[in-house]
């Protein structure tokens, strides 16, 4: 595979990965604030799956298509622009692992509160948070990652 090939997957992985991520976050965190379980049951289950079949493997796809450029252009690893990305990747990282388990429970959660037909458990609630809380900081970083990607400051 040529360079720009690479490029063309690096850019689509990377428009999956913040765009599904971003998509998936605004929708999940306005249908908790309407309090209505049946709907969060049915977002929350999306959440997952969307997570699972775009999220992950963009995941997954992007420090490998980008040490692959980063080879073929024949950058150092010790670019600062570089360290910094890969620093910022694995901060969001390290912010995404934690999202998915509370996503997967949170989902699990409001399953059985809409199939019982009972309201959320304070648990949901406790993990929404952190959950939210979590957000900030992997979609900070991947802000900062876009950038130093266009802009490879010196």
């Amino acid at each position: 595979m040529d360079y720009l090939a690479i490029k063309w997957l690096h850019i689509i992985s990377a428009t999956f990965m913040f765009g599904t991520g971003f998509g998936t976050a605004f929708y999940m965190f306005f249908v908790n604030r309407s309090g209505n379980v049946q709907a969060i049951a049915v977002v929350t289950r999306w959440v997952a799956r969307a997570d699972w079949w775009f999220t992950t493997p963009s995941v997954i796809v992007q420090p490998l298509s980008g040490l692959w450029m980063m080879h073929l252009a024949g950058y150092p690893l010790e670019s600062t622009w570089i360290r910094w990305s890969l620093a910022l990747y694995a901060l969001a990282g390290a912010c995404w692992l934690p999202v998915v388990w509370l996503q997967l429970r949170m989902r699990d959660m409001a399953q059985a509160a809409a199939r019982d037909g009972h309201a959320l458990p304070a648990r949901f609630w406790r993990f929404e948070k952190i959950w939210t809380m979590l957000g900030f900081p992997a979609f900070s970083s991947l802000l900062v990652v876009y950038w130093l990607m266009v802009h490879k400051p010196a």
